[in-house]
């Protein structure tokens, strides 16, 4: 890694990710866990809408487009919402481990400015596990998935349980979960937070 802190710094006895076995396949899209979510949900209309399909191993690839409403400077990519899209892509990995988990630290690098209109192309796989932590790396490019480099991040997720959201989150959009008829989104709600 480079230059990142201790904390990000997976321990000596940490393991290398293993895919789950029902995980999502290399190349199919992951879709949204929660449609109300700001990186990843269709229904939230400035939110990212970022798209994410699953790679080889534990790795996968995500794009999302600058819009107007996602501006800092004028015209130019706000740098929070450049660190959600990098949160939301890194998230995104606990589903091909078929875990639950959420973030513990998040290290952005912002190395080059991202205009409104561009496309940004992620990629982000996890390096290692220890326990409960789960460590991962992600880069944002412009122009093409091999374009310049615009924004890198390392990250520490820490696994939950179910409960972690039905205890803190807001009772009528948790319940509102729960009763949703179709259960592969209402299980699907609960299983990640990117």
């Amino acid at each position: 890694m480079r230059g990142t802190s201790a904390a990000l710094q997976p321990p000596a006895d940490a393991t290398a990710p293993v895919r789950h076995p029902e995980a999502p396949a290399p190349g199919e899209l992951l879709g949204a866990h929660y449609e109300q979510c700001f990186g990843c949900g269709g229904d939230q209309p400035h939110g990212l809408h970022l798209e994410a399909t699953a790679g080889e191993g534990v790795s996968l690839t995500a794009e999302f487009t600058v819009k107007p409403a996602h501006q800092g400077a004028p015209g130019l990519a706000h740098g929070g919402v450049l660190a959600s899209a990098l949160d939301e892509t890194l998230g995104s990995l606990n589903w091909l481990l078929r875990t639950i988990a959420v973030t513990g630290r998040l290290e952005t690098d912002f190395v080059r400015p991202v205009p409104v209109d561009t496309v940004l192309y992620l990629q982000a796989e996890v390096t290692a596990v220890a326990g409960r932590k789960i460590y991962a790396t992600a880069t944002g490019r412009v122009d093409a998935p091999d374009g310049p480099l615009a924004v890198r991040a390392d990250a520490l997720f820490l696994e939950v349980k179910v409960d972690h959201f039905i205890d803190n989150g807001r009772q009528e959009e948790i319940q509102a979960a729960m009763n949703d008829p179709d259960q592969d989104r209402r299980v699907r709600a609960f299983e990640v937070n990117p």
